[in-house]
């Protein structure tokens, strides 16, 4: 099976986070797909950012809910990038994408985002929130999705199937074999995240899980198990 390594955020080990460059350098390094964060602005476009409001990443301060994208284009996400939207990054890279929701509202943009430019194949939807993963499954049936968690308890692997997603993706501190093969027993993925050390990459090798996120794009180079 193979063992896919995904840019956290593009490579924000080394670019600013959730920029097209930092998704252009992810995908130069060579890993496998990129990861992204999404919200919706106030006149609801996919802002591709993590926070809710601007102010970690970004010159600016305030709600993303509460700016328009013309409003966040006049912002700074670090090295003169701006903040991108979701369609600008498809254009910009070829990878696949894990597109990271927040609320079941930005599920509802993202469905008609897919189904639009057809990229069931080239997409997977993900959320910490079951309810925004199960809604994205009504609304792109075909769509794979992925239950995100940081802490949870001994039923993740059956929210994760009662939610309708294919995978899930969990905190690599916290991850423990038991959970890695309960889930693979019911046919699910595992990956963990955020893997950026030698022992992490070693960890999730021994665990057994099917990939990984990462900050740093050398992880692609060593994150590999030997053939």
């Amino acid at each position: 099976m193979s063992f896919l390594i995904l840019g956290h955020r593009g490579v924000m080990g080394v670019e600013p986070e959730n920029t097209l460059r930092s998704f252009v350098h992810a995908e130069r390094a060579g890993l496998d797909g990129v990861e992204l964060d999404l919200h919706l602005s106030k006149d609801g476009a996919l802002a591709v950012m993590h926070d809710a409001r601007v102010d970690r990443t970004t010159d600016g301060s305030g709600p993303i809910a509460e700016k328009t994208l013309a409003e966040l284009r006049t912002l700074d996400a670090g090295g003169g990038e701006r903040v991108p939207v979701f369609e600008e990054v498809l254009d910009a890279v070829g990878s696949p994408v894990q597109a990271e929701i927040k609320d079941v509202a930005a599920a509802h943009a993202l469905a008609e985002v897919i189904l639009r430019r057809g990229l069931v194949d080239r997409v997977e939807v993900s959320s910490f929130h079951d309810e925004a993963v199960a809604e994205m499954a009504r609304l792109v049936p075909r769509v794979r999705t992925v239950l995100i968690a940081s802490r949870w308890g001994g039923d993740v692997v059956e929210r994760a199937k009662a939610a309708g997603a294919a995978t899930l993706a969990l905190n690599i501190r916290r991850l423990t074999l038991e959970v890695v093969e309960e889930a693979h027993a019911e046919g699910l993925k595992v990956i963990g995240w955020v893997v950026n050390t030698q022992d992490h990459v070693r960890l999730a090798h021994a665990l057994g899980l099917d990939g990984a996120t990462t900050d740093h794009p050398e992880i692609a180079r060593v994150g590999r198990p030997a053939a």
